[in-house]
């Protein structure tokens, strides 16, 4: 099978080869922004550049999915946050909110052009060019952020957790109209031509919030997202998701992908063995600073403790050194 193949057939439900392994989430490294002299910076607002990282992963190491974009902003922008670029700081830093633009969900207006609002067109150009050139090689990938942690990006957060609590309903309205955006920017990808889709939802984690107040405040609108959005759908939640784990299959995405926290054996068990499992190798602790033979042992464990797919807990570490990317990739190739 190719990398493609693999990837398409194991998210929906068939049998593969071998387990790939692939990410919907941030992949780009810096082994491949050196290479090809990427600015880590301006990848973010240039197409072609966001393209040549992102399918950089696979090109260089054989890592299977090529996945745009790379930040948590791109949402919050196009909604009228102003962005930071860290353009003059030196090292890698990625772009982060620094001014909010919702406090209540008559904020939340979606702009008549959003295909075209902020740097959602620099995204769609990407994976029109990462399907120009890798379309029938490698599976290309978009993610958007879950409708509770794009409200992280657009408002503050300690309005957001204090009214979650103490004002559930109003956050629930800001909630549903982010979930229209959502679905909106999903669409807008599908129609640009990523292969699978990745629904972000790492503010739901248990680690903040409580397992009732997933079920009630945030479950619904994802399953509700999840519904509307493009196939295949993976959901991501970072953090210990064991307490919520038959929540999110119930969410009805086609997989589930958890981070390092997550007990694996646990999770198989309590979902059977026809959910498909993506995780969830330490993309920092193991892939950035362990050496390659702990990258291999991790990647490897990962199966044996009933993931379907080796993906990583998180984005990639930008700064895993080559040696690490090959080790992750060859665990499966010998």
């Amino acid at each position: 099978m190719t990398s493609k193949e693999r990837v398409m057939k194991l998210l929906k439900g068939e049998k593969v080869d071998r387990p790939p392994i692939f990410s919907g989430m941030g992949n780009v490294v810096v082994p491949v922004l050196d290479k090809y002299g990427v600015v880590f910076s301006r990848a973010h607002r240039d197409s072609a550049l966001m393209a040549k990282a992102a399918g950089g992963s696979f090109k260089e190491f054989g890592f299977e999915s090529a996945v745009v974009p790379f930040d948590l902003g791109v949402e919050a922008e196009a909604l009228g946050a102003v962005m930071n670029y860290y353009d003059d700081v030196e090292g890698l830093l990625y772009p982060t909110v620094k001014e909010k633009c919702v406090k209540v969900a008559e904020d939340v207006v979606i702009p008549a052009d959003l295909e075209n609002a902020g740097r959602i067109p620099v995204v769609t150009g990407a994976i029109r060019a990462l399907k120009q050139e890798l379309g029938d090689k490698v599976a290309v990938g978009a993610y958007v952020l879950g409708p509770f942690t794009l409200a992280g990006q657009v408002m503050e957060l300690d309005e957001l957790y204090e009214e979650s609590f103490l004002d559930p309903e109003k956050i629930s309205r800001i909630l549903d109209r982010l979930s229209d955006v959502i679905i909106q920017v999903f669409k807008i990808y599908q129609k640009a031509g990523a292969d699978f889709f990745t629904l972000r939802e790492m503010g739901g984690t248990s680690d903040v919030m409580s397992p009732k107040s997933f079920r009630s405040l945030i479950k619904p609108h994802v399953a509700r997202i999840i519904a509307e959005m493009p196939r295949p759908a993976v959901l991501h939640i970072c953090g210990d998701t064991n307490s919520i784990i038959q929540d999110m299959a119930d969410c009805g995405a086609d997989a589930v992908s958890v981070d390092q926290k997550n007990n694996l054996v646990e999770t198989r068990q309590k979902l059977g063995p026809k959910a498909v499992i993506l995780g969830n190798f330490d993309p920092v602790k193991v892939l950035h600073k362990g050496n390659p033979a702990d990258v291999g042992a991790a990647v490897l464990e990962c199966i044996k403790n009933g993931a379907d797919a080796v993906w990583p807990g998180c984005d990639l570490w930008p700064e895993v050194s080559a040696e690490n990317m090959e080790a992750m990739v060859k665990a499966f190739k010998v």
